[in-house]
């Protein structure tokens, strides 16, 4: 070892989705949105002075930060973006999470929780699922140094309701909160009205998902004016100018397309049902999926053997190779016509198998 290495900080890195290269593939491991965003976004981009981009970006962010504050009906004051929500997120773990006691999340979760934990030197603790991979709100009583979980839930798709969240949040008034949702738009009710009456409560939403702006990075906090004024310091003690010119641009355009917006979400939650039928006919199960994705097990063959020959044949799923994960796979939804191939496939597949 060179006397250097010993100083360095020894880190597990969240492990992201692939990214193949190719058109003739299908893509449904990352949860991306297979529709393209808002028209607006395409025209804004097109109109962009060129000439801009010489200046650094607004550090408050505040064409975009508006455009959010109106549209979820909150004060500016109210509203922190980053570049995505895994930025917004990896703040909030760094401003809030600095108790000696743990931090609360399920053990099936986003798996870039404690990987932030880690770095930051944040104790947590993994309350388990149910065996219907449900988180059970009784778990999140105990004494804590903070909460987070999905909602929701990834990779399972289950969906809490707003009174088993507020019943979360009755118990735990003296941390912070985060409700991450990241897939909220595809079959459940956020709790941003609950931010009203609680004022220890953050809720995270992403541009990544419904709103088709993934390869953009946006990402968005909403709550009290105090949580947003302790983010925002810690933001400009990081960097100042995390939001580029394009992000603020073509984030405040796809805002505005509410239309555009609920046709492409129904898209993908009438997709979603017919798939759940076609799944079942095929021998999967899997939880009621509100998401934009299916973590999906089959009767008989193994999830890894699947996930082998389907990337073998330019179909691209996600596997967990992990406890409680190891026979699933997380289907993203992708349009009609992707969907049709991969259930023929899978058809041909298991007929023979």
């Amino acid at each position: 070892m060179k006397p250097w290495e010993k100083n360095i900080r020894k880190v597990v890195p969240y492990t992201p989705g692939d990214q193949p290269a190719g058109t003739k593939l299908i893509k449904l491991n990352t949860n991306e949105n297979p529709y393209p965003p808002a028209p607006g976004v395409k025209k804004a981009m097109q109109e962009l002075d060129f000439a801009c981009l010489r200046k650094y970006p607004d550090p408050s962010s505040s064409l975009l930060v508006r455009c959010l504050a109106e549209y979820y009906g909150v004060e500016d004051e109210q509203v922190f973006v980053g570049v995505g929500s895994d930025d917004v997120l990896a703040m909030i773990f760094l401003t809030f999470f600095n108790s000696e006691k743990p931090v609360l999340f399920p053990d099936v979760s986003y798996s870039f929780y404690p990987v932030w934990a880690k770095l930051y030197g944040i104790p947590y603790q993994t309350p388990a699922l149910d065996e219907e991979f449900r988180i059970r709100k009784e778990d999140y009583y105990q004494e804590n140094g903070g909460v987070i979980f999905p909602n929701p839930n990834a990779p399972t798709g289950l969906l809490l309701s707003l009174e088993e969240i507020e019943d979360i949040l009755k118990h735990n008034q003296d941390v912070v909160v985060v409700v991450d949702e990241a897939y909220i738009d595809f079959g459940g009710k956020s709790s941003l009205g609950l931010t009203r009456q609680y004022q220890n409560l953050l809720v995270v939403q992403t541009f990544s998902k419904a709103r088709s702006m993934a390869g953009l990075r946006i990402g968005f906090a909403i709550g009290h004016r105090d949580l947003i004024r302790a983010l925002n310091d810690v933001k400009y003690s990081f960097n100042s100018y995390t939001m580029n010119i394009p992000s603020l641009v073509l984030g405040a355009e796809a805002v505005k397309d509410q239309e555009y917006f609920q046709k492409t979400v129904k898209k993908i939650i009438d997709t979603r049902e017919r798939a759940k039928i076609r799944l079942r006919e095929l021998g999967f199960s899997f939880p009621d999926s509100k998401a934009n994705f299916i973590f999906a097990s089959h009767s008989r063959i193994p999830a890894e053997e699947l996930f082998e020959v389907l990337r073998q044949n330019q179909i691209y799923v996600r596997y967990f190779k992990q406890p409680r994960l190891e026979n699933s796979l997380r289907i993203t939804i992708g349009t009609d016509e992707e969907m049709e191939e991969l259930f023929a496939f899978l058809a041909d597949y298991l007929k023979t198998h």
